[in-house]
């Protein structure tokens, strides 16, 4: 059989010999997740309009230290340094922020994306050596597992803020009563894909499913492993929606706290 070898090499950033349109989704990745990350920066950085009635924006959830009603503890602590700016949402943010960072999936979006590492498949990079996740600032991608604890934790407290949620008290009386107004669906929304997101995830796969040759033999981890891998196959799904829908839920909140939108009661 008679075959013709055909040189696929290629010389400088960007170059390839597909047709297609590869830098159409690193676009996207790149603008959205950059959007992302300026806004929450801005967000935390207010301090103010994050609660409105039985709301609580997820940035700052757990409120620890805070001036809505929602502070576990109270307001701004005296101890904190008067150099440094305060946000409730310094104290907790950092945690889904570092999660998301270290993420399996958004770490092959963004190096792509923002690293060029490689733009993509079969198309040249700025680079000539790959340095992997062996040194720093890489090598820090290896803590996504606890990473993953705190955000459950996290993820209770919102999930906590979802019921609180359905409870309004009336300025007047002070009665509070069972209700749902769209703030109610949209942060209930919010805990259900992030649940996905993070209940998905590839690292909660391995530590259920690890050290163990026959999951079969342990059915409780074995349900637990299906029901992660399930949600895992639609991993890229989750994380993009529960991105924007984060995103979303504090500018909710703050609009209304701020009265530029109406929070309508559905029931």
């Amino acid at each position: 059989m008679s075959t013709t070898g055909v040189s696929l090499k290629t010389s400088g950033f960007g170059q390839t010999q597909r047709r297609d349109a590869w830098w159409a989704q690193q676009l996207l990745t790149f603008g959205v997740f950059s959007a992302f990350v300026v806004y929450s920066t801005w967000a935390a950085f207010q301090g103010e309009f994050y609660a409105w009635g039985p709301y609580l924006s997820p940035f700052y959830s757990p409120e620890i230290f805070g001036s809505s009603s929602h502070a576990l503890f109270g307001p701004k602590p005296v101890w904190w340094p008067a150099l440094l700016p305060f946000s409730p949402a310094f104290i907790i943010l950092w945690a889904p922020a570092g999660f998301r960072i270290t993420c399996y999936y958004y770490r092959g979006a963004y190096y792509k994306a923002f690293w060029a590492d490689p733009p993509s498949c079969s198309v040249s990079e700025p680079r000539k050596k790959y340095r992997g996740e062996q040194s720093f600032p890489l090598i820090m991608q290896n803590i996504h597992r606890y990473f993953l604890y705190l955000v459950f934790i996290i993820w209770i407290f919102l999930v906590q803020d979802a019921w609180k949620a359905m409870w309004f008290t009336d300025a007047a009386t002070g009665e509070t009563t069972f209700g749902i107004g769209v703030g109610t669906i949209v942060l209930t929304l919010n805990v259900v894909l992030l649940g996905g997101y993070q209940f998905g995830c590839h690292s909660l796969r391995h530590l259920i499913g690890g050290y163990l040759d026959h999951l079969s033999k342990a059915p409780v981890r074995h349900a637990g492993y299906n029901c992660v891998s399930c949600l895992n196959r639609g991993h890229m799904t989750w994380a993009w929606m529960s991105l924007v829908w984060v995103g979303f839920s504090d500018i909710y909140v703050r609009l209304v706290a701020m009265g530029v939108w109406t929070d309508w009661r559905i029931l």
